[in-house]
C-alpha cells in the first residue's frame, strides 16, 4: 500500500517580495501535493538559528540568517506520496544556474544564496522543520489520501 509523507517548504523573502507565492504553490498542487499547513511569518533570528543549526560555524551561516530574516516567508507543509523527494525535484538544484530548466529555482532564482525557496531534504529534516514552524493543531489532518479517493470512486 502506498503511504503519504509530509514535507516542509518555505517560500523565501525574495520570492515573497517579487510576488511569486501563487505561482510557486500552483506548481506543487498541479503535481498532486496537498497543503496541510500554511502561514506567512517573519522569521526571527532565534527561529533562523534553530532552522540552520547544522550550518552554525560555517562561513555562509551569517548570510543564511540575514537572508531568511530579511522579510516575510510563506511556511508550508505539503503531503503526498514521496513528498520530500518529489518536491525537491520540483525545486531544482540549490544553485539556480545548475537547476533543471522548468524547476522553481531555475525559473525564479537568481543567485545560489538567494534561491527563492527551501524544501526539506529528508523525512527526518521535514519532521524537525515542520515542528519548528507549526504546532500540531495548525495542521489539517482530515485529508483522504489519493488511493482512498480512487477506491471510493471505483466502488
Amino acid at each position: 500500500m502506498y503511504t503519504e509523507e509530509r514535507t516542509f517548504v518555505a517560500i523565501k523573502p525574495d520570492a515573497v517580495k517579487r510576488g511569486f507565492i501563487g505561482e510557486i504553490i500552483a506548481r506543487f498542487e498541479k503535481r498532486g501535493y496537498k497543503i496541510v499547513g500554511m502561514k506567512m511569518l517573519q522569521v526571527t533570528e532565534e527561529l533562523a538559528a534553530k532552522h540552520y543549526a547544522e550550518h552554525l560555524g560555517k562561513p555562509f551561516y551569517p548570510e543564511l540568517v540575514k537572508y531568511i530574516t530579511s522579510g516575510p516567508i510563506v511556511a508550508m507543509v505539503f503531503q503526498g506520496y514521496k513528498a520530500v523527494q518529489g518536491i525537491r525535484h520540483v525545486l531544482g538544484a540549490t544553485d539556480p544556474c545548475e537547476a533543471d530548466v522548468g524547476s522553481i529555482r531555475a525559473d525564479y532564482g537568481q543567485l545560489k544564496a538567494y534561491n527563492v525557496i527551501h524544501g526539506s531534504d529528508s523525512v527526518e529534516s521535514a519532521e524537525r522543520e515542520i515542528n519548528l514552524y507549526f504546532k500540531p493543531e495548525e495542521l489539517c489532518t482530515n485529508y483522504k489520501n489519493m488511493m482512498e479517493i480512487v477506491i471510493e470512486s471505483v466502488n
